[in-house]
Order: C-alpha cells, then sequence, then structure tokens
C-alpha cells in the first residue's frame, strides 16, 4: 500500500466515523467495517432490519450507499449528510441487492477535451 492509499483510506475513516458518531446520536445503529479492496464501510441499519454500506467516494466529495442517483450525498456538509442518510434508513433501503456505484473517469476526462 502506497502512502497515498493510505492517506485515502485514513480519510475515508475519519469521515465514516463523523457520520457514524452523527447517526448513532440519532438512534441509528451502525458499525464500522472494511470491505472487499480494503475499503472502509459504515453498515447502516434500516427500520426493517436491512443493512446498506456507506462508502465514501473521495473525488466527488459523497457518502453513497448505491448507484441511483438518489443514493450519495456530498460530505462537505456533514449535518446535510447525516439527515439525508438518517432519512433513508427510517423510510427503508430500497428492495433487491446493494448496487455499486462505478463511475467511468474517462467519459469525464472526454467531455472536457476541446
Amino acid at each position: 500500500m502506497t502512502v497515498t492509499q493510505a492517506d485515502r483510506i485514513a480519510h475515508q475513516q475519519r469521515l465514516l466515523t463523523a457520520l457514524r458518531e452523527e447517526l448513532e446520536a440519532r438512534g441509528i445503529t451502525t458499525v464500522l467495517v472494511v470491505a472487499e479492496g480494503d475499503r472502509p464501510a459504515l453498515e447502516v441499519v434500516d427500520r426493517r432490519f436491512r443493512t446498506r454500506r456507506v462508502f465514501v467516494q473521495i473525488s466527488f466529495c459523497w457518502f453513497y450507499w448505491g448507484d441511483r442517483e438518489d443514493e450519495r450525498v456530498s460530505f462537505l456538509k456533514l449535518p446535510h449528510a447525516v439527515s439525508r442518510i438518517e432519512q433513508a434508513a427510517r423510510t427503508g433501503w430500497h428492495d433487491g441487492p446493494q448496487a455499486e456505484l462505478l463511475i467511468d473517469f474517462s467519459k469525464i476526462v472526454d467531455a472536457y477535451r476541446p
């Protein structure tokens, strides 16, 4: 693991720990875990006792828990992010498996080429 990877993982862990503390204070059950690929994640339990993993996408400043547009929120304003994730957990995660957010950076680069 390079220094950059270690720094990224440490930053993700700090963000998820802050999120965890705020959600726990609001009565939402969470567990900080390490997912596949050594990615830090926060398991969040919804009102039906179903779990979703919340991840951090550093490049876009997101917390995300799926690939849908309404399954991500900026971590730059933590109180808003906490409220959004709390709302999603209290409403209940959508049915079906958790989808992975995949970002094709080549499409983003192509958009800015002359």
